[in-house]
């Protein structure tokens, strides 16, 4: 619990300190973020770029938070770095840049690129024989891609011309993790363009699939382990989730999708999240 707990602190301290930012977002990630920089992915900080890591891709590049959160944790650089997000020479700004900040494979802003630019890193990976996970019949699968992708983003449709590209090519290393806490900027997405039967979808697309609480660690390292079990599809993680995670005003509200908290709310979020209250 330790690791997203630190994540959802860093995060609030950020869009607080900042007076900017996507709360709501950013607090139902953390325990899927946690998952996979600290138990999952293959990564080296002290060398951001090496080519046998794993790829990591935000896909919802608005809760860019508790990504820098994450990295900065995991030493890819220094903690005192997260005080200045967003400053204009910050290397650490509003969504992810990977020119600019180590860790980031992906440069996120317009929402629902992330699982076909997933998918070319993904089949690249593949034909690389360096290092990663092997297939039943010993052939190299290259490093794994995860896609962190909101369930807002699943209204548009390049998310899903990306699926077919995934599937097509038979992407065993690629798995894609949909954030649903069903809140996006305007209020539920079930009343603004509902996404069920939203596991059926992904299936009809030819994708594994597996559902799980995405504030559940065991649940959620339980269904990684699952996807790098499967070696001729890629696969779909549907993670339910609760928007606003931990802080009892932001949950399930769409208030706080994109707006910072004043000083007595920030107060009594830490409290809240640290449990002293």
């Amino acid at each position: 619990m330790l690791a997203q707990r630190e994540l959802r602190l860093d995060s609030l301290r950020m869009i607080y300190k900042r007076g900017a930012g996507h709360p709501g977002g950013s607090l139902s990630a953390a325990d899927i973020m946690a998952a996979l920089f600290f138990h999952k992915m293959r990564l080296d900080p002290q060398r951001p770029d090496w080519p046998e890591r794993d790829r990591f891709i935000l896909s919802k590049g608005h809760a860019s938070a508790t990504l820098y959160a994450a990295l900065a944790r995991r030493g890819f650089f220094p903690l005192q770095d997260l005080e200045r997000w967003g400053e204009l020479d910050c290397h650490l700004q509003a969504h992810p840049d990977r020119l600019k900040t180590p860790g980031v494979d992906m440069t996120s802003g317009i929402l629902g690129h992330g699982v076909a630019i997933g998918a070319g890193l993904a089949l690249a990976a593949r034909q690389d024989p360096k290092g990663g996970d092997r297939n039943r019949l010993g052939k190299p699968l290259g490093s794994r891609v995860y896609v962190l992708l909101g369930d807002g983003e699943c209204q548009g449709g390049i998310v899903w011309e990306g699926a077919m590209v995934a599937a097509k090519y038979r992407l065993a290393n690629l798995t894609a993790i949909v954030d649903y806490n069903d809140v996006q900027l305007d209020g539920p997405v079930h009343e603004i363009m509902p996404l069920e039967p939203l596991i059926e979808k992904w299936r009809a697309f030819n994708w594994a699939t597996l559902e799980i609480n995405g504030h559940n660690m065991r649940q959620i390292l339980e269904a990684l382990d699952t996807a790098g079990e499967i070696h001729h599809r890629p696969t779909a993680i549907i993670a339910h989730t609760t928007k606003g995670k931990g802080v009892s005003f932001m949950e399930n509200d769409a208030t706080w999708h994109g707006i910072p908290p004043d000083e007595a709310q920030y107060a009594r979020a830490l409290a809240e999240l640290r449990g002293e209250v």
